[in-house]
Order: C-alpha cells, then structure tokens, then sequence
C-alpha cells in the first residue's frame, strides 16, 4: 500500500508497478531496505530513479533495480 499511495503520481506508478513485479520474491533485507526507502521523500526518489542524482550509497543497488524494471 505505500508504494502506491505515495503522494506523487509518477511515484505512484513507478513504485507500485515494482513492487507488484518484486516484493513476494524479495529476500527478507531487501525488503527491510525496500520499507527504510519508503520513508524517503518523494522528490529525492524520483530524482535517485531517474538517474538526475546518485541515490546514495545504501539504496544504490534498490534503486538500479527499480530502474531495470522500469525498462521491461
């Protein structure tokens, strides 16, 4: 659910559309890291998943993930 009700619509689609796609085979950390990113702010995600900033270090791999699917 907070993956689809972020607050901003391109988040919205994005996140949701992932976690949909990953969350029920996603190993027990990652979904732990999946859940901190949630608590991000909307903006910096955005940025991070469309490659206008670095995510930072901890969320690196997620993100490039998150990116991958938004290309399949």
């Amino acid at each position: 659910m907070r993956s689809m009700r972020r607050g901003m619509k391109e988040m919205d689609l994005i996140l949701s559309a992932y976690a949909q796609s990953r969350l029920n085979t996603m190993e027990p950390d990652r979904l732990s890291l999946y859940d901190d990113m949630l608590n991000e702010n909307d903006q910096d995600l955005y940025r991070w998943i469309t490659g206008q900033e670095e995510a930072p270090e901890t969320y690196r791999l997620l993100v490039a993930d998150i990116r991958r699917h938004m290309l399949n």
